[in-house]
């Protein structure tokens, strides 16, 4: 149990994983169930073409022995009684059985590495398909303490492990071990004094193997880890870039960045000089074992056996080539194995999180009045113990306040916002304005109390239906890559090209667009980079206007805009939130004045509430606020109370 607790505490990076593990190859297996028939020829392919591997050298001997050195038919066995007596039509067969043998060993290798490939390939997709959909699924907070880079690693260099796997691991692991198996019967049945003079060195080669293992593996993980590393920090960087030109450190991210690749690079020399140790020590070992087995073999040829022919010592000198070769290849796909079964424990960690936020097995539907009402809600973005979540479960409010230990970023918060209203939420930096919209579309799930939408609580609503009536603009625009049309719609075919029309030419970009070469199919780069921080805006405004959302949650969503732009925007929001239930943050007040409720959030707390004019005669939060945003217009005989701002400014 502590040495699970152990690993469960290591980052996914980290993880060494066991050479072989059953659990997960079973699981990993599941992947080939629908391309089995491509597996099992692949198998069986690979199996024949071992033997026909293990032919030549035996055809070899067998020529040598019946015709080369006149031995008469001493060790041909059955295969040399069948051929015929004379030399030029004996050694005409074995030479075309030979050929054949290569022809036939082609052809198996070429059906089992392209249907490996192909099925190596169709499992890569429906594993990335699925990480991808499962990724979809988690919740809002595993984003915000998940580093993308590791995702994307998952996504990219440990599926490409896996596949590596299937393709030239487990396979070729096969194919050796069969030939060997083959060799070592070959070996033994033509001579095994030879055979056993052969073997001598493997408890060396075994040795040096384990050493070489042992090392390879400490070294892969460290390369595993920096390149995960290297992924997160150019992700986060290359999306920072801005901000690392704006302030001038290239020079120190250029420094964070060496150190990072320097890991990976010094990783991978230790990876290359263990390599550079083995191989050369592994074919030494073969080259000691030939030497051995011409030394006893050619003795015994000089002294006329009639066991060890000119033959058998040809055939043994050519399977001690061969036979170390698939040792060096187990070496290498044991390597490959050790990192598949890595990524797959990462890969499977991942698939094995399974979402905080789910729809509940029976949703339910509520009167669709688009009403919104929050009871006594409690919330904080960390991770709580069971201890706590069992004292939160029989708190009353005081208890609630007491817990020292829990960060709460909202405080008993009690409001509602009627069917049709307009809300407008305002306070400061960190008062927890946005985090009330989160929580409305269950991005989070509330600690403490209630939020009820239709008059059900929004843990009996369905997570696509809730969410479909929504639509939100935020402060930072975010486009994707693609078109203009694509941004807008985001696949909703509902959506036709005069709605579409109709909402850009609402929110004051329709004229933008149309002069664009190719108007709405104009191409959008990454994050919508080749547009302005308006435009981007404006795009995202008409996105939510062509959803004809319920519900519309404008999150600062007007600070990227000129004066001008805006004033143009709220005509088009004014039609807009006409009749629909709308939620607005903003830190400008002069954007909410028209609100039916302000809401003011201060310290975690809901402390006022109330119009316009009515937050401003109470000279409480909303009051200071306003004096600090328009104290220039304050004035100089009359300190004591500002004029409210008309209507319509």
């Amino acid at each position: 149990m502590a040495e699970d607790q152990k690993t469960a505490k290591k980052p996914d990076d980290e993880i060494s994983g066991k050479a072989y593990d059953g659990r997960l190859m079973r699981r990993l297996a599941r992947y080939l169930i629908p391309y089995r028939i491509q597996t099992v020829v692949s198998i069986v392919a690979v199996i024949c073409k071992a033997a026909s591997d293990v032919v030549g050298p035996y055809l070899v001997k067998v020529g040598l022995d019946r015709y080369l050195t006149a031995s008469s038919s001493v060790g041909t066995n059955w295969i040399g009684k069948r051929l015929p007596a004379d030399p030029y039509l004996g050694l005409a067969e074995l030479a075309g059985t030979y050929l054949a043998a290569l022809l036939i060993a082609y052809g198996l290798e070429f059906t089992q590495t392209y249907l490996m490939q192909w099925t190596g390939q169709k499992v890569m997709f429906d594993l990335r398909r699925e990480i991808f959909r499962h990724m979809q699924q988690m919740h809002i907070g595993f984003f915000d303490n998940t580093a993308v880079g590791r995702l994307v690693t998952r996504l990219t260099a440990d599926v490409d492990a896996i596949n590596e796997m299937f393709t030239a691991g487990v396979l070729s692991m096969i194919d050796d071990v069969f030939a060997l198996s083959v060799m070592v019967c070959v070996m033994l049945s033509m001579n095994w004094r030879l055979a056993l003079l052969t073997f001598a060195v493997l408890p060396i080669i075994v040795l040096v193997t384990h050493l070489f293992r042992k090392s390879v593996r400490a070294s892969y993980r460290r390369v595993r880890a920096a390149i995960g590393r290297i992924n997160s920090f150019t992700q986060e960087h290359v999306s920072g870039m801005g901000v690392v030109q704006l302030f001038n450190r290239e020079a120190r991210a250029y420094q964070d960045f060496e150190a990072v690749n320097q890991q990976h690079m010094v990783a991978f020399k230790d990876t290359v000089f263990a390599y550079a140790l083995y191989y050369p020590a592994v074919e030494i070992l073969s080259s000691v074992a030939i030497a051995l087995i011409i030394w006893r073999g050619g003795f015994a040829v000089i002294a006329g056996s009639t066991v060890v022919t000119i033959g058998v010592l040809s055939a043994f000198i050519q399977y001690a080539q061969r036979f170390f070769r698939p040792i060096l290849d187990l070496s290498e796909k044991f390597n490959i194995l050790q990192a598949a079964m890595t990524a797959c424990e990462r890969i499977f960690k991942l698939l094995d999180t399974a979402p905080e936020i789910v729809s509940p097995a029976h949703p339910q539907t509520g009167d669709r009045s688009n009403r919104i009402e929050f009871r006594n809600v409690w919330f904080t973005y960390h991770a709580l113990t069971p201890e706590q979540q069992a004292r939160i479960a029989t708190a009353s409010a005081d208890e609630l306040e007491a817990m020292t230990d829990i960060e709460w970023i909202l405080k008993d918060v009690s409001f509602t916002v009627e069917p049709g209203h307009s809300v407008a939420i305002v306070g400061h930096t960190g008062a927890g304005k946005t985090t009330l919209t989160a929580l409305m579309m269950r991005f989070y799930e509330v600690t403490s109390g209630q939020i009820l939408l239709d008059g059900l609580d929004l843990r009996q609503h369905d997570l696509l239906e809730l969410r479909r009536h929504f639509a939100v603009v935020l402060q930072d625009p975010f486009l994707f890559s693609g078109t203009i049309a694509e941004n807008i719609r985001l696949g909703n075919e509902e959506i036709t090209p005069e709605r579409m029309t109709e909402a850009a030419r609402d929110v004051n970009v329709l004229d933008f667009i149309e002069s664009l070469p190719q108007k709405f199919d104009e191409p959008v780069i990454e994050r919508g980079n080749s547009l302005s921080t308006g435009q981007k805006q404006l795009i995202n405004f008409a996105r939510a206007l062509a959803y004809n959302p319920r519900i519309l949650i404008l999150d600062e969503a007007t600070s990227s805009v000129d004066t001008d732009t805006e004033q143009k925007i709220q005509l088009a929001l004014e039609r807009m939130v006409a009749g629909r239930t709308s939620v607005l943050i903003a830190h400008r007040l002069s954007t909410v004045q028209r609100a039916d409720v302000i809401l003011v959030m201060h310290k975690a707390h809901l402390r006022e509430s109330g119009t316009h004019q009515q937050l401003l005669a109470q000279r409480g939060i909303y009051y200071k606020l306003y004096q600090l945003q328009y104290k220039d217009q304050e004035s100089p005989t009359n300190t004591t109370l500002l004029t409210p701002l008309p209507a319509q400014a």
